[in-house]
């Protein structure tokens, strides 16, 4: 049986439509990168927009400033959430433990910073 066969019209429209999805997308984690957009808010965006519901929530978290694919992989098990969940499939308790784990390594990374800098008074 043969797949569903495009028009050439119709492949036109899905590759300007899945370009503009990539782009913004990425606009979304520019924002989380730079600090401007919090992992809170992007699952709130969620609820009113399918472009952020169908963003892996590994993407969001590895644009997160000082995360990286370990330490995602790390919370995100310890959340219980599967590396391909996307932000739209999350359930609320999942989101719950998400947003508590960042806000722990947070402070976490603020106390060892201070701790840092405390350090290199001492020298």
């Amino acid at each position: 049986m043969a797949g569903y066969v495009l028009t050439a019209e119709q492949g036109a429209m899905a590759l300007l439509k899945a370009a503009q999805a990539r782009t913004a997308r990425s606009e979304l984690l520019a924002k989380v990168r730079a600090g401007t957009v919090t992992v809170a808010e992007v699952f709130a965006m969620a609820q009113d927009d399918d472009l952020v519901k169908r963003t892996k929530v590994s993407q969001v978290l590895r644009a997160v400033p000082g995360w990286g694919s370990a330490r995602v992989a790390a919370v995100m098990a310890t959340c219980g959430v599967e590396v391909k969940r996307r932000v739209g499939g999350l359930g609320e308790t999942q989101r719950e433990r998400l947003l508590a784990a960042c806000a722990l390594i947070k402070e976490t990374s603020i106390v060892i910073w201070v701790l840092s800098l405390f350090s290199q008074f001492r020298a």
